[in-house]
């Protein structure tokens, strides 16, 4: 049974179940007067969660659960005995017979795979019709429950509230349990890249080669302050140059001096900046900005201009992060009193001398988180420095030289040939714990001054 057919019977079994409750806390209504806690859609719907749930919890877990039940009960099969002793060859055959049984792959490498495939596809057919028959029973077991709950003093109102909280408490925590997923995946390959190169090679080191590793010493080509800096370069000084300034002064604009129709217009267009995909600019980035940054860099004298270099990315992601910043600022401004504008107006202040010495001093912690958001928005780009920025990790101060950044070197670490357990390889996941608790702490930083900001005027 396929599993869209199985969901498909769970679900008319829940409206079965719907509809049934429904139908008999309607004749109870009007067979017993008096009052009663639950109406006829609270029953009908305890009736539907109880048939459904169980059903489907059930099928989620069966589908992490039953890949390895399938290859246990190929593996038992004399066929299998054929099988090279575990490791990478014997994992490879394993893959290509579960392609060939679901029909993914028209062919094989090993000539294995072809014989073990019936047997994968028969033991899946057997495992398939197992999880259904189980959770067909877990819906009409729960279905039956149900109606026979439906009774004039059960309070299904209560059950139901029980139910949706539980669901909405289990939505809520997939969230907190994805986070906490990726950081122990970082924690611990990050340690098992520790365990080879010493953190303060690591850390503090000034080399940064990985496509030459020395064995005796691989910390001495895995020193990643080359990388910090290009990603604090051109995510925090090129990119913010950009940014803070625009995205202020719009913001500034949008509310003290626009007309109610102008802003109507002006600020969903800015806001459309936020929502262009980020490989578009990325190839805005390579294929217009660069080659113009490379001309102006030699026709100021700067015969090492090159097209990747840092200046390239930085004004593209300034360009891209304006409406973080605008947004934020917008809010911030939009937020002071009108009182002490209108105080300020009322002293003989004119409306450039307001913004500069009231708005602006009443919202600057508000508009110091935004900018604190929007670098750490900026530090973790990906897409734009992969196709605009250099993968040559250098310590320069010259915006026209090529540079690299932690997010760039990640993609290029975790792209290639590399054996997984090489120092090469984990120094990803140590890059990114660092880029992980760098952005972290910036978070951190800024929703702490604008939960201050906020108290201030609420």
């Amino acid at each position: 049974m396929s599993p869209l057919t199985l969901l498909f019977l769970i679900f008319a079994l829940g409206t079965v179940g719907w509809l049934t409750a429904r139908a008999r806390a309607v004749r109870f209504r009007l067979a017993t007067p008096g009052r009663f806690s639950s109406l006829p859609g609270h029953h009908a719907a305890f009736a539907a969660l109880c048939t459904v749930a169980p059903a489907l919890l059930f099928v989620l877990a069966w589908r992490f659960v039953s890949p390895a039940l399938v290859t246990d009960a190929v593996l038992a099969t004399p066929a299998a005995s054929a099988l090279p002793s575990p490791g990478f060859e014997r994992a490879a055959i394993l893959s290509e017979a579960r392609n060939l049984a679901h029909g993914h792959a028209y062919g094989a490498f090993h000539a294995l795979s072809p014989t073990l495939a019936p047997f994968y596809a028969a033991a899946q057919k057997r495992h398939d019709l197992i999880a259904a028959a189980i959770a067909l029973l877990l819906a009409l077991g729960g279905g039956s429950f149900a109606f026979l709950r439906v009774t004039p003093r059960f309070s299904a109102r209560t059950q139901v509230e029980r139910l949706v909280m539980g669901l909405l408490l289990a939505a809520s925590l997939i969230a907190i349990l994805t986070t906490m997923g990726i950081v122990a995946s970082l924690l611990i390959e990050s340690a098992r890249f520790f365990r080879i190169v010493p953190v303060t090679d690591f850390l503090l080191g000034t080399h940064w080669s990985p496509q030459v590793i020395d064995p005796r010493d691989p910390g001495a080509s895995l020193g990643a302050v080359p990388l910090f800096w290009g990603t604090f370069f051109i995510g925090a000084v090129i990119a913010m140059i950009v940014a803070v300034p625009f995205g202020l002064m719009s913001a500034i604009y949008l509310t003290q001096y626009a007309r109610p129709a102008t802003r109507r217009w002006m600020k969903p267009m800015l806001e459309i900046l936020a929502g262009v995909p980020t490989i578009v600019y990325g190839y805005f980035a390579a294929l217009t900005v660069a080659p113009a940054v490379r001309n102006l860099g030699v026709s100021l004298g700067i015969a090492s201009a090159s097209s990747e270099s840092a200046l390239a990315a930085g004004l593209v992601m300034g360009v891209m992060i304006i409406p973080f910043v605008s947004s934020l600022a917008d809010d911030s401004l939009a937020a002071v009193p009108a009182a002490m504008r209108d105080g300020s107006l009322a002293l003989g202040a004119t409306p450039s001398e307001t913004i500069r010495r009231v708005l602006l001093p009443a919202a600057l912690p508000g508009v110091v988180g935004g900018v604190l958001l929007a670098i750490s928005r900026a530090i973790g780009e990906t897409m734009i420095v992969v196709m605009a920025a250099s993968g040559v990790a250098t310590l320069t101060l010259n915006p026209f030289a090529s540079t690299t950044t932690v997010t760039k070197q990640i993609v290029d670490l975790l792209t290639g040939e590399a054996e997984f357990d090489s120092a090469k390889t984990l120094a990803a996941f140590a890059l990114g714990l660092t880029l992980f608790v760098v952005t972290l702490l910036f978070n951190i930083v800024a929703l702490m001054i604008v939960k201050r900001y906020r108290e201030a005027y609420e």
